[in-house]
């Protein structure tokens, strides 16, 4: 009888070939020092060509309800601090939320459910996110996507998603020190954020974890620095919030336990208000 095999080491994910040339993300980084520079060197990413003409058509042509307001019409930067404990990961900008207000998971019902759990939790300053520079500021906290820029129907392809992969690889390279903790909101943001995580030191086990709400993984760190907690939480979309799939207690419940795990203090939620109708 043959012994058993011993287990699978982890081993870091390989991403696939990134875009070349000057558009590329990878090119752009090559003159980036800092998340500051990071974030502001993003917003100018050309690099996909289906969601440039996305992103700018819908700035143009904007909702009815918002045909008085200047669309951003542009890629998202990160939002939060350069020293958070902890990141929560989402899929990319929505046509009328971010590409419009310019902030991530801003001007949207997304936006709404997010927000104001972080605010119960005491890891925002409000509850509601409506626009870029309106005073919103999120404690050990930042919040970023894997595609920065609005794709249509919501759905980039693979393809847009790893060429716009070395943007978010960047800003875990720059967050490292202090993160301690990611939640990916959703299936899309779970599978495009453990290549991101192997290539920024942290080594994924393999098989990889399955997404699911509630899933956690401990990833440890190549360098042998401070493990990563990763978990897995239903996206805050309308579809899951109207439908019920996810409340606004799960995201409360989930939220405090990754911030415990980040290091951070949230404070006990007060009972949760359903989101506002979009």
């Amino acid at each position: 009888m043959r012994p058993p095999a011993p287990p699978e080491r982890p081993e870091p994910l390989e991403p696939p070939a990134p875009l070349e040339g000057p558009e590329s993300p990878l090119r752009q980084l090559e003159q980036v020092h800092g998340l500051a520079g990071l974030d502001a060197r993003v917003v100018d990413c050309r690099a996909c060509p289906r969601l440039v003409e996305w992103r700018e058509e819908t700035a143009r042509v904007k909702r009815r309800s918002f045909q008085d307001q200047e669309y951003w019409g542009r890629p998202i930067p990160g939002f939060g601090p350069a020293d958070a404990g902890l990141l929560l990961v989402g899929l990319a900008p929505a046509a009328h939320g971010g590409n419009r207000t310019g902030r991530i998971f801003t001007g949207d019902p997304s936006g709404d459910l997010l927000y104001a759990s972080l605010h119960r939790l005491g890891l925002a300053n409000r509850p509601h996110s409506v626009w870029r520079g309106d005073g919103l500021e999120l404690a050990g906290v930042r919040i970023t996507d894997p595609v920065r820029c609005a794709p249509p129907e919501n759905r980039p392809t693979n393809a847009e998603r790893d060429t716009c992969r070395p943007w978010i690889v960047r800003e875990l390279a720059y967050l490292r020190p202090t993160v301690r903790a990611v939640v990916a909101l959703g299936g899309f943001a779970w599978q495009a954020v453990l290549p991101a995580l192997a290539a920024s030191g942290w080594r994924v086990p393999r098989p990889k974890p399955k997404f699911g709400h509630g899933a956690h993984a401990v990833l440890p760190a190549a360098d042998g620095g401070a493990p990563l907690h990763l978990f897995g939480c239903f996206h805050v979309s309308p579809r899951n919030t109207y439908t019920g799939r996810l409340t606004p207690a799960m995201v409360d419940e989930l939220l405090r336990t990754a911030a415990l795990a980040a290091g951070l203090e949230p404070t006990a939620p007060q009972e949760p208000t359903a989101p506002r109708e979009p």
